[in-house]
C-alpha cells in the first residue's frame, strides 16, 4: 500500500509532474512519425499546468498532403479537436481552420488532416483536449477552455 501512496503523494507534491505520465500524441507525414509530449498539459478544471514549451514535434510536409493524427485511449474518450494554420498556393496566410469537436459519446482514435486545397502548404497543428472549465467569449459564446495541447511544427522546406 505504501508504494501505490509514495507516488502519489510525490505526483502532487511536484505539482502533478504530468510530464512522465502525460499521454503523447503520434503525427505521420510523407512517411515519417513523430511521437509529441504535451507542451500543456493541466487538471480537469484546466488549472495545476505542466508547462513544456520545449514539447513541438516537427515533420516536413509537402504543399497539399494530408497529416494523419492519432490520440491515445484517455485522449480519445474525452473532449477534443484539432486547430491549423496554413497558407496557400499565394503564400497568403489563410485564418486557422479547426476540425469539428470530438467527445466521449463517440471516440476518436484517429485523425486524418486534409487541407482545403492541393497547393495548401500546412503551417502548424495544435491537438487540444478540453477540461471541465467554461468561460464566456468577448462575442458572448462560451468557449471550452483547453486542459492539454500538443503542437506540431511544419518544416516546409523543398525536398
Amino acid at each position: 500500500m505504501r508504494r501505490v501512496l509514495i507516488p502519489a503523494s510525490l505526483l502532487v507534491l511536484a505539482g502533478c509532474a504530468a510530464a512522465p505520465t502525460a499521454p503523447e500524441v503520434t503525427f505521420y507525414a510523407d512517411g515519417k512519425t513523430i511521437n509529441v509530449k504535451p507542451s500543456q498539459y493541466c487538471d480537469l478544471q484546466s488549472e495545476n499546468c505542466d508547462v513544456a514549451p520545449d514539447a513541438v514535434g516537427v515533420l516536413r510536409v509537402r504543399p497539399g498532403k494530408p497529416v494523419q493524427i492519432s490520440v491515445p485511449g484517455d485522449l480519445a474518450e474525452s473532449a477534443w479537436s484539432v486547430k491549423f494554420t496554413y497558407r496557400n498556393a499565394k503564400g497568403e496566410q489563410q485564418e486557422p481552420l479547426r476540425s469539428k469537436l470530438f467527445t466521449e459519446r463517440d471516440p476518436k482514435y484517429a485523425y486524418t488532416l486534409v487541407l482545403p486545397s492541393t497547393d495548401d502548404q500546412l503551417e502548424s497543428v495544435e491537438v487540444q483536449q478540453y477540461g471541465a472549465r467554461i468561460e464566456a467569449s468577448t462575442t458572448g459564446a462560451f468557449d471550452f477552455v483547453a486542459r492539454a495541447t500538443w503542437i506540431l511544427s511544419i518544416d516546409d522546406r523543398s525536398h
